[in-house]
């Protein structure tokens, strides 16, 4: 099966040299096209991509979308799979994009998303941990009423997707979502009676040191989410929210990581009443 990879970049230089010779390394898959979309910023990713004779567009920073971009390249693609990534992924191996699309091409499911590693000591690495499990997975509409909103977790840090399965679910309808394009996507897969899978053996680091700030204006724009689409309301979270918190609190007391402990309060207060405050607004 060919594939299209889609990335959208901005202030891309320190990733986009890395990033372009993983994804030229993969073996045994068939790249018809890497997309790259470039929203105007102030570095050298530009000349960087000449430097590297890539694909790629330029859109000005008003036009950027986290669903709409997206979209838009995908609609344009002929391939038989879509692959969604971001530019802050460290592709750790050769066969990341075999493994991430094998199951779509024998017809397990319709889309699938990688594994994501941390390589920083803080809560991120907790909540990767919790996510991304060691064994691979399939989920349906059958695993609702076992795994509620989970049910719907889907990452397009690195994503697939079967293009016929895209184009026929309409893609994100058009709308201009703040985030969790992935999720509102998955929905539409698990209600339609698609299958995703999760590909533990499809390997990818993606790291960030948030600031408080930052964290608050992710769990805002989630809450903002939610509150447009509010039919997620009704599912129960029951792996989510204080399941992770107490994950995470055990692990950092297990590993005796104080950065990580005193972080915790600050930390979960910020996701908490970011939620809330987008949910309200």
């Amino acid at each position: 099966m060919t594939i299209d990879i889609i990335c959208p970049l901005y202030n891309a230089e320190k990733y986009i040299n890395n990033l372009h010779q993983n994804l030229k390394k993969q073996k045994d898959v068939e790249i018809k096209n890497i997309n790259y979309i470039l929203t105007k910023g102030n570095d050298n990713t530009e000349k960087i991509l000449e430097q590297l004779d890539c694909k790629y567009e330029v859109i000005e920073k008003q036009e950027f979308s986290h669903s709409l971009t997206r979209e838009k390249a995908a609609m344009k693609s002929n391939a038989d799979v879509l692959v969604f990534i971001t530019q802050d992924i460290i592709i750790e191996r050769e066969d990341w994009l075999a493994n991430l699309t094998k199951c779509i091409q024998n017809g397990e499911c319709e889309a699938s998303y990688s594994k994501q590693t941390c390589s920083n000591n803080t809560i991120e690495k907790y909540t990767r941990e919790r996510n991304y499990t060691k064994e691979s997975f399939i989920v349906s509409k059958d695993d609702i009423d076992n795994k509620g909103l989970q049910t719907f977790f889907f990452s397009d840090a690195s994503s697939a997707i079967k293009r016929e399965t895209f184009v026929k679910l309409n893609g994100y309808d058009g709308k201009n979502l703040p985030t969790n394009e992935d999720m509102y996507f998955a929905f539409k897969l698990i209600t339609n009676g698609y299958k995703i899978k999760y590909c533990a053996d499809s390997v990818v680091e993606h790291s960030h040191k948030f600031t408080l700030k930052q964290l608050y204006k992710r769990y805002y724009d989630t809450g903002v989410f939610l509150k447009q689409n509010s039919y997620l309301n009704k599912y129960k979270v029951n792996q989510t929210g204080g399941g992770m918190a107490i994950y995470i609190l055990k692990r950092a007391i297990q590993d005796k990581n104080i950065p990580a402990l005193i972080q915790f309060i600050p930390n979960m207060a910020a996701r908490f009443i970011g939620m809330m405050m987008g949910k309200i607004s």
